[in-house]
């Protein structure tokens, strides 16, 4: 137990330092810091980036093992999605080393929690161990459960906004607009999820990619089943043209699917209405049978 509350103290003091080091009444940056934004953009003095102990320095150190790491622990829990596909897909404004260096942390915090626990407590060895184990593994489980579902409620957002864009799309091309200057305007015009992933697509069109190339990226990075279908069929631009027509017939296919899952989910919560009434029924009823049977039992007993 002394050492284990001696480690557990040691992770305090270093991640109260690293912590610190981003306040600027704890951590004060050189002069050659302060200075760098009124002269030349290549003055830098080596070794000023903010101490020998900062966040940027430690990242860079931890940052390829602690991403090595989550992704064998979380291939050990069953999650077989790339992490970068995921935050690609929810638009998070980090990259997968940061998420993993911020895994890593979380878990850290959870050991040195565990740990004093088990130092404050002296619970059995069992406990103990479960105490000193168990808080990073749900660390780092939780912070996994949160962007899986995050990522889960973006693709459920797409899904039920694409047979409005679809719809949209299908109207736009049949009135005479180009298919590229359709995407652009429901990515300019739109608000929702799909009109994010459109003005990013927009973005990969603008880079080089053709339109269907972009939305074959895109349909990857969702995971959509109907998005992918719906790209199938916007594909043939340059080989039909009747591409409004197609794009309309797939967007009523998808509404179709779409109220199928809704009236699923409808019946279901409707069946499960009865859960409770069930149990609030046989409970009193139970004890009614209870009591006859329990004195019929004493009656017996008795003669």
């Amino acid at each position: 137990m002394p050492r284990l509350l001696a480690a557990s103290s040691v992770l305090l003091f270093v991640g109260a330092t690293l912590v610190l080091s981003e306040l600027r009444w704890f951590s004060r940056q050189p002069l050659v810091d302060r200075l760098r934004p009124y002269g030349p953009a290549g003055v830098r003095r080596a070794g000023s980036s903010g101490g020998v102990l900062s966040v940027a320095s430690f990242r860079e150190v931890v940052g390829p093992l602690a991403r090595q790491l989550g992704e064998r622990f979380a291939g050990v829990m069953g999650v077989r999605e790339e992490l970068s596909v995921r935050l690609l897909r929810i638009h998070s404004p980090i990259d997968p080393t940061a998420f993993r260096v911020r895994q890593l942390g979380w878990a850290a915090g959870g050991l040195a929690v565990g740990s004093l626990m088990a130092a404050a407590t002296q619970p059995p060895l069992a406990i103990a161990l479960l105490l000193v184990l168990g808080a990073p593994v749900l660390a780092f489980l939780v912070v996994e459960q949160q962007l899986a579902a995050s990522s889960d409620r973006w693709k459920r957002r797409i899904f039920l906004e694409l047979p409005v864009l679809s719809e949209q799309l299908g109207m736009l091309v049949g009135a005479g607009f180009s298919f590229g200057a359709a995407l652009n305007r429901l990515a300019a015009r739109g608000t929702g999820a799909c009109a994010q992933d459109l003005a990013s697509v927009c973005g990969r069109i603008r880079q080089g990619l053709t339109e269907v190339e972009a939305l074959r990226e895109w349909a990857a990075v969702a995971d959509v089943d109907a998005l992918t279908r719906l790209v199938a069929v916007l594909g043939l631009n340059r080989e039909t043209g009747d591409l409004g027509r197609l794009v309309a017939d797939e967007a009523r296919s998808i509404r179709r699917e779409v109220q199928r899952e809704l009236i699923e989910q409808i019946e279901r919560r409707s069946q499960q209405v009865w859960i409770p009434v069930t149990v609030a029924t046989l409970v009193p009823g139970a004890i009614l049978l209870a009591v006859p049977f329990i004195a019929a039992l004493r009656l017996f007993s008795t003669t």
